[in-house]
């Protein structure tokens, strides 16, 4: 018998290390009659406040929230779809992907334009664009590339400088890594020949914008490619040291999206989630509550500068098509 107990004491720490979060937190009274479980891309630390708006006036709901990376949403949650209520993601095509699949249900009474959700059941809720980030002390005062071109040109000419130093997602294991380089390339192909300098320069590669913003700040970095630009604006210690850009010669820009999972034991709860996040946006611009950029933050008119919700953002996912892309971004990216 006290081989079992033994066995058993041995086997308890490898269930916990079964998913290992980037981070996990608890909102909201432990008396609470309802638990929402939602299962997020986003930093806990920028979606704490929106958090927390909601459950006002809500004594009796409390919310768990878990953040894992973008690849890894799709495979946890269509591992165990019962274990979450809602699912956050940067990565629009797995999400639409999951949505197709018939993981979601419908949320009444939002109204969203066409845009902006996909079949009354996902809907996006920021617009953030891909961002070029700088560490100011590589460039000298009005020499800072403002495209792509600029950004190859200068990193052509200062090797010394940048070997070594310039990063950007590691596509294979990052769900928006892929997304952005996908549409990247299929606008440009100045975008296979950034990669074959950066690969030339030996550049590292990142699970997440957040990794690579800490490098930039500690001078780890010089350069990061398709960083979150409001990953960088959130954040007041990096303000004098980093450089937002947003490429001029054409834009990448992803919508962070959300939806009820279909096998949810609180839909009420969960729609009225989802609701917030749309819904908390109108009104005056209000940070302490909403710290992500908003919905119509960099849309035009007809909204043509963001990546749409539609079913060709799925091409992508087919097995060969990936297969195909990422044989083609290794060889240029590791060399």
């Amino acid at each position: 018998m006290r081989y079992i107990f033994a066995l058993i004491a041995w086997l308890c720490p490898l269930v916990g290390l079964a998913q290992e979060w980037e981070d996990q937190n608890a909102f909201g009274p432990a008396s609470a009659t309802s638990t929402l479980r939602v299962l997020s891309s986003t930093d806990t630390a920028l979606f704490a406040p929106i958090i927390e708006d909601f459950l006002r006036g809500r004594p009796d709901v409390s919310v768990e929230y878990f953040v894992t990376g973008t690849a890894q949403i799709d495979q946890v949650f269509r591992a165990a779809p019962d274990d979450f209520d809602v699912v956050i993601s940067s990565a629009m095509d797995l999400q639409l992907k999951l949505v197709n699949d018939g993981y979601s249900v419908p949320v009444a009474n939002l109204s969203q334009p066409d845009w902006a959700q996909w079949r009354n059941s996902l809907f996006a809720f920021t617009t953030e664009p891909a961002t070029i980030v700088i560490n100011r002390a590589a460039f000298a005062p009005g020499t800072v590339p403002q495209t792509r071109q600029e950004l190859i040109a200068a990193m052509r000419a200062r090797p010394e400088v940048f070997r070594g130093k310039v990063g950007t997602y590691d596509v294979r294991a990052s769900g928006l890594g892929y997304l952005f380089a996908t549409q990247d390339a299929r606008a440009s192909e100045t975008f296979w020949r950034l990669m074959e300098v950066m690969g030339g320069l030996d550049a590292r590669l990142y699970c997440c914008s957040g990794a690579m913003i800490d490098d930039l700040a500690a001078g780890k970095l010089m350069v990061a490619y398709n960083v979150l630009g409001s990953y960088v604006a959130a954040r007041d210690d990096v303000a004098d040291t980093l450089e937002i850009v947003l490429p001029s010669d054409f834009p990448t820009i992803m919508m962070r999206t959300a939806f009820v999972s279909s096998r949810t034991g609180e839909e009420e709860s969960a729609a009225a989630f989802v609701r917030h996040l749309v819904e908390v946006q109108t009104g005056p611009r209000n940070r302490d509550v909403f710290p992500l950029p908003p919905l119509s933050a960099t849309l035009d008119s007809s909204g043509q500068a963001v990546i749409s919700l539609e079913p060709a953002l799925m091409t992508y996912l087919d097995p060969l098509k990936r297969r195909t892309f990422i044989k083609e971004w290794s060889s240029a990216v590791i060399q």
